[in-house]
C-alpha cells in the first residue's frame, strides 16, 4: 500500500470541490478527483497536476450503485486504502422550491444526490477507510440546514431562500452524519459536517460573497483533525454550528 495520504473528493471537478482537492494536494497528499463528467474530470486532473498535485481521476456518479462500486474498486487497486473521504457532490435542484409549489420529484432528486449519495459513497469506501491509521470523513453541509438558525431567523428572514429541497436535504445530511458518528464511536474514524459559507459558485449562479477557495478551508481543517479531534459535529470557519 502507498504510504502517501490518499483522499477522495466527490464533485471535485469545479468549485469548492476542486479547491478542496487542490488544498489537500498542497499538503502532499494523493487526491482522487471524483466527478461524473469525463471531460470535466480530465480537465480538473490536468489543472491539478500542472499545479504540482498528485491527482488522479475517479469517474463517479454518487447516484449510481455501479459507478460507486467501480470507484471503490479503482481505489482498492490503486493503493489499498483510503485515508480521507470528502462528500462534496451536491445539487440545489433549481426553482421553485417553496413547499406549496415544489415538485416532489425535484425534492426526491435532491435527496438522492445530497443524502443518499453520501450514504452510498461512504458505505462503499468504509472498508478502505478502515485500513487507514487516521481515517476522516467530511460531509459538506450548509448553514441553511441548521434547524436552530432557521428557527432563529424567523419567517421571511435570512438563512437562505425558502426551500423544500436543498435546505432540508442538508438538515437530513446533518442527521445522517450524527448517526454515523454514533455507530462509529470507539473506532478511529472521525466524521463531521462542514459549512463552506455562501461561496460564489455555479451552484448559486456565482452570487456568493466568499470564494470557493475560502469555502474549501473548513473541509481541509476537518480532513486533518488530530486523532483526539471531534466527531459527529457541525462546523464552519467561526467554530461549531448549532444543529
Amino acid at each position: 500500500m502507498s504510504e502517501r495520504t490518499t483522499a477522495l473528493v466527490t464533485g471535485a471537478n469545479k468549485g469548492i470541490g476542486y479547491e478542496i482537492a487542490a488544498g489537500l494536494g498542497a499538503l502532499g497528499w494523493s487526491v482522487g478527483v471524483g466527478a461524473r463528467d469525463p471531460e470535466r474530470l480530465e480537465e480538473a486532473v490536468g489543472k491539478l497536476r500542472a499545479a504540482g498535485v498528485e491527482a488522479f481521476g475517479v469517474p463517479l456518479d454518487v447516484t449510481d450503485d455501479a459507478s460507486v462500486a467501480a470507484a471503490a474498486q479503482l481505489l482498492r487497486e490503486r493503493g489499498g486504502r483510503l485515508d480521507v473521504l470528502v462528500n462534496n457532490a451536491a445539487i440545489t435542484g433549481g426553482r421553485p422550491q417553496e413547499p406549496t409549489v415544489a415538485d416532489p420529484g425535484l425534492v426526491r432528486d435532491v435527496v438522492e444526490t445530497n443524502v443518499i449519495g453520501v450514504i452510498r459513497v461512504t458505505n462503499a469506501m468504509l472498508p478502505l477507510l478502515r485500513r487507514s491509521a487516521s481515517p476522516r470523513i467530511v460531509n459538506m453541509s450548509s448553514s441553511v440546514g441548521s434547524m436552530t438558525r432557521q428557527a432563529a431567523a424567523g419567517p421571511g428572514e435570512g438563512q437562505g431562500p425558502i426551500s423544500a429541497a436543498y435546505g432540508p436535504s442538508k438538515t437530513f445530511l446533518n442527521a445522517v452524519t450524527m448517526q454515523y458518528a454514533k455507530e462509529l464511536h470507539g473506532s478511529n474514524i472521525l466524521i463531521n459536517a462542514g459549512c463552506p459559507g455562501y461561496c460564489a459558485t455555479d451552484l448559486n449562479g456565482f452570487r456568493g460573497h466568499r470564494t470557493a477557495g475560502q469555502g474549501a478551508q473548513i473541509a481541509i481543517r476537518l480532513a486533518t483533525l488530530p486523532d483526539d479531534g471531534p466527531s459527529g459535529r457541525f462546523f464552519d470557519d467561526d467554530g461549531e454550528v448549532p444543529w
